[in-house]
């Protein structure tokens, strides 16, 4: 790093940890309330630190079907979205035709629209269609705003790649299919996967949509809602807020890791 690079002025660093004391402090709290003694109210400090809400948390029927709900939802959302994301964005980078860029638009759009406009007409046409209620309803639910974070990823590491690459693929004689293999995915390989990620972590933590399409079915998320309204154990709340956290943030970490250097796809810039 040079020492002569220019330094941030002093308010501008205090206003900068000011901001990010704002964001992540209250995420701290709950870790530290994950730990504390007291059952029903939030003392600071807490009048004592301990780990048994986490056995509590582990003995808690109520908490498995939830748990297994919101991964079962999650895994079959990102994988509907990264195989439809994925086309989407293959005929939006290399196709021409009249209407691409008004129906690019309608593409992303469920993630521009808030929730509660999404899950309302979600809800209202599968009463039209006659449709129950089920694990189904809610992956369709999430399936529509997980293919936009997919398409996104993949269409914008398409557009960076050179058709020259596949045309000089189909000279050497492939085919598609071992075009799209040996070419296409290679370069698209770490987009798909963080857009995957990124797609699961949404999905696994979404409360909105899920409200309007789940019925009477209950993900981890509004199990913790529902316990934030009527709490029995606040800090067993906040031990399965940490599991909310790690299986979003972990994700999420991972496709920042595998995006920051996506410029460098092989034909880029050829």
């Amino acid at each position: 790093m040079r020492s002569d690079a220019p330094r941030a002025p002093l308010g501008l660093k205090i206003a900068a940890l000011g901001g990010l004391l704002f964001l992540h402090l209250p995420i701290l709290l709950i870790f530290l309330y994950a730990f504390t003694t007291e059952e029903r109210t939030y003392q600071f400090p807490p009048p004592g630190l301990t780990t048994q809400w986490f056995g509590v948390a582990w003995g808690r029927e109520d908490i498995w079907p939830p748990l297994w709900l919101s991964l079962r939802v999650a895994a079959i959302s990102t994988v509907l979205a990264m195989i439809l994301g994925t086309l989407i964005a293959g005929a939006m980078a290399r196709a021409r035709f009249f209407g691409r860029d008004q129906l690019s638009l309608l593409v992303i759009l469920p993630i521009a629209l808030p929730g509660v406009i999404t899950g309302m007409s979600l809800r209202s046409a599968f009463g039209v269609m006659d449709i129950p209620f089920s694990t189904w309803t809610i992956v369709l639910g999430h399936a529509t705003f997980c293919i936009v974070i997919v398409y996104n990823n993949a269409v914008a590491r398409l557009r960076r790649l050179s058709g020259g690459i596949m045309e000089a693929s189909a000279d050497l004689g492939a085919n598609a299919f071992q075009t799209f293999r040996h070419i296409l995915l290679p370069n698209l390989g770490s987009a798909l996967l963080a857009g995957g990620m990124l797609a699961f972590a949404l999905s696994f933590d979404e409360v909105i949509v899920t409200t309007f399409t789940a019925g009477q079915q209950s993900t981890l998320p509004i199990w913790m809602y529902n316990e934030l309204i009527r709490p029995r154990q606040r800090p067993v709340t906040n031990v399965v807020a940490i599991v909310v956290f790690a299986a979003t943030f972990l994700p999420i970490l991972a496709a920042y890791y595998l995006t920051r250097g996506g410029s460098d796809t092989a034909g880029a810039g050829k």
